[in-house]
């Protein structure tokens, strides 16, 4: 049955992925324009973001994909297998996350595991739907993010348990990389070669890091367990309880400085993200996720919240 994408794509996409995609490039655009507009050395902050999504993010996703881990849908803009919009939701996450924790006195050596949280929740919110969002493509019946799994594997309403740590570590490695190469940057008297260096270097040794021995050891605990057993349930729980610890004990008294208009991205693309997905679940008809879809959101959402609340007042004299 021809649509009006007919007449656009040779290989039509699926509106509900394309309202999607289309939403999370005008984000990216609304970030960049806000890091041009208002950031200090905004070229560096935007070859941290273009670094992690085609030297890092994009080029895990691909692998995954080759060696049968996951596939998925279309899109009009793709970097090999994978839509450009998967990693640049995860670009997102990272940018505005250090963009949010920046503004805080909390020490450097919690903002990954912090950021990863952030990445988490938007995927508890985000991968459920993507699995079930499935059409009729001239390639084949797929779903817009395809898992391949076995039915007795650790998961989560169909979405495989290590899934979610994965999101920590993709944000947390190239947290701790970048941080290093902002911290040799200042200390180089910010040197334009170091600016121009680093944040490539930090993506490389990321993705290297990504796909060592210590990321299936922090997902399953290889080599003493396997993929799908019941340990995931166990690093799951690490992955969300060590960062939400970190935040309870050292946040609370903490000073900040005040946010304000000029930090709008850090609420609006964590917010609409999270809408997009509440949307189509109840559009979708897909009742069965819309319980996780809205906690993951609520708890996102209450987060940034309360770090507006605290930080839009300005920190008392010391």
């Amino acid at each position: 049955m021809e649509t009006f994408l007919s007449y656009i794509f040779a290989d039509p996409i699926p509106l509900p992925w394309l309202i999607q995609d289309t939403i999370v490039l005008i984000l990216s655009l609304v970030l960049v324009y806000f890091i041009i507009r208002y950031q200090k050395r905004p070229f560096i902050t935007i070859l941290e973001l273009v670094s992690f999504v085609f030297l890092y993010a994009s080029i895990y996703e691909n692998a995954a994909s080759v060696i049968g881990l996951y596939s998925f849908g279309r899109s009009y803009l793709m970097v090999g297998s994978v839509p450009l919009t998967v990693p640049l939701i995860e670009g997102l996450i990272l940018i505005t996350g250090f963009w949010l924790l920046d503004k805080t006195n909390l020490p450097n050596w919690t903002k990954p595991p912090i950021i990863g949280l952030f990445g988490m929740l938007q995927d508890f919110s985000l991968d459920p739907l993507a699995i079930r969002q499935v059409f009729e493509t001239t390639s084949g019946t797929s779903a817009r993010w395809n898992w391949y799994i076995h039915s007795t594997d650790a998961n989560i309403l169909d979405v495989p348990v290590f899934n979610f740590p994965g999101w920590m570590l993709i944000m947390f490695y190239a947290s701790v990389c970048l941080l290093i190469g902002r911290s040799l940057y200042k200390k180089s008297g910010e040197k334009l070669i170091v600016g121009l260096v680093y944040p490539v270097l930090a993506m490389v040794i990321s993705l290297l890091l990504m796909f060592s021995p210590l990321s299936t050891f922090l997902l399953w605990l290889e080599p003493f367990y396997a993929k799908g057993e019941f340990i995931e349930w166990v690093l799951l729980a690490f992955h969300l309880i060590f960062p939400s610890v970190l935040l309870l004990i050292l946040w609370k008294a903490q000073k900040t400085k005040p946010y304000t208009y000029q930090d709008l991205p850090i609420f609006l693309i964590p917010f609409v993200l999270h809408l997009s997905d509440i949307t189509f679940t109840i559009l979708g008809g897909f009742t069965e996720i819309l319980w996780i879809v809205i906690l993951a959101s609520m708890v996102h959402l209450a987060l940034l919240a309360t770090f507006w609340l605290f930080g839009k007042k300005k920190p008392k004299p010391v």
